[in-house]
């Protein structure tokens, strides 16, 4: 029994996925041919990535291919309720609620393994989390996962080192057709999407300040200075600093870049990045917001301490004015802007990644009695397959390597 909102909401949230299905062309492909071969027959998926529109084409995509799907959120701001209803009356068990607390949002996690998943799909390593350690029983059956994010596989290598990874996992944002693109386009566009739509404001003339130049990084970084922002990259890596450098963009630290900055964006998957001595220098008005996945980058803990007064200045922006009068703006509660005050990657975007979900599903699948509880990297063969087929749903061609070209490459005659 699905555990959403308000189940009225489900012919919105229905018309919300049957947009993005049209402009998923590479999953659809997966789709149709998973519709034939049945790959998950008999099989039980329990999926945790951000409710919205796109997941939910993954979910039922899973659905079509034989699976008995369980999904939920893996941030309650993120969770789209009328998308999770909508979800919920296309007969995917669905829960999530916008908004939930704590409690509720590990409920409906709970909710989503108690079915005892062979398959799970993960987004920051909230199933992961649970299954190793106060639902270990609810694993019994598990096959292996995918992990979606950066922060997530962080989190699933420490486990494997320590010897309590409780089953194999799929490493899906280290493929090309995930950080490539999902990271830097999808993730370039969907947080400007957020910042100015729920700012109101000019992006042109503005400073900029980027925590982070990774892949999601170098995204939000070309896309600010597209629009006319002067950006500024803080770094602790010595080679992406400067590639940042080499970029166009200035390197500085934190504590500096500080003082300067009218946006801050944090996309680092790490805590603790922008902290009280940094509020104690910034510029009045000055907007706070966070792209990497846990709200522990920007700690608004600290700045609720240090304000003397706290609003909401409007929908989804809360202003903390300090003892000397300046009010710091804070997007989203310092959660993933993109989705906690946006849409999320765009329908194209996704299309990639959730492709690169559904295969690697369908790999551990048929690899299942070979496989050791570690982190395994997406096959070559996914990666270039999920190429190919969007290449041919753009309309583009590229060009193919002769035999005698292959043997080239492949030798070592000049």
């Amino acid at each position: 029994m699905s555990i959403v909102k308000d189940m009225a909401l489900a012919p919105s949230g229905r018309r919300k996925i049957s947009w993005v299905r049209d402009f998923m062309p590479a999953l659809g492909g997966i789709e149709a041919r998973f519709v034939k071969e049945q790959p998950f027959a008999g099989l039980r998926v329990a999926v945790s990535v951000h409710l919205e529109a796109k997941t939910a084409n993954l979910g039922y995509v899973l659905a079509k291919g034989g699976a008995e799907v369980r999904l939920t959120g893996s941030n309650p701001l993120s969770t789209q309720d009328d998308v999770a209803a909508g979800l919920a009356d296309l007969g995917v068990e669905t829960f999530g609620i916008h908004g939930a607390s704590a409690e509720e949002y590990e409920s409906h996690l709970i909710e989503t393994l108690k079915f005892k998943p062979h398959l799970i799909v993960d987004d920051g390593g909230d199933l992961i989390h649970l299954l190793g350690g106060k639902c270990a029983e609810l694993g019994e059956n598990l096959i292996g996962g995918c992990e979606e994010t950066t922060t997530g596989i962080l989190r699933l290598k420490a486990r494997e080192r320590e010897g309590i990874l409780p089953c194999p996992m799929m490493a899906v944002n280290d493929a090309k057709a995930k950080h490539y693109y999902d990271n830097k386009y999808g993730t370039g566009q969907s947080v400007w999407d957020a910042i100015m739509h729920t700012s109101n404001l000019v992006v042109a003339g503005k400073t900029v300040v980027v925590a982070g130049y990774g892949w999601c990084g170098k995204g939000v970084a070309m896309r600010a200075s597209g629009m006319g922002a002067n950006v500024i990259v803080c770094e602790v890596d010595p080679f992406k600093a400067l590639d940042a450098t080499m970029n166009g963009f200035r390197v500085m630290p934190m504590d500096e870049a500080a003082r300067y900055g009218d946006i801050f964006v944090t996309v680092t998957g790490c805590k603790d990045v922008i902290v009280p001595r940094h509020f104690a220098v910034m510029k009045h008005n000055a907007i706070l917001t966070n792209a990497g996945h846990f709200d522990c980058e920007v700690d608004v803990a600290g700045l609720a301490e240090m304000a003397v007064k706290r609003e909401v200045r409007r929908d989804n922006i809360e202003g903390f004015t300090l003892p000397d009068g300046r009010v710091l703006n804070v997007i989203g509660e310092g959660r993933l802007v993109n989705l906690a005050a946006g849409n999320g990657h765009p329908a194209e975007i996704m299309d990639m990644s959730f492709a690169v979900q559904a295969l690697a599903l369908e790999w551990l699948v048929k690899h299942k009695d070979g496989l050791e509880k570690k982190v395994y990297q997406v096959p070559a063969e996914i990666d270039d397959e999920i190429g190919r087929v969007k290449l041919a749903a753009m309309g583009l061609a590229i060009d193919t390597l002769t035999p005698e070209q292959v043997d080239y490459l492949n030798g070592w005659k000049a």
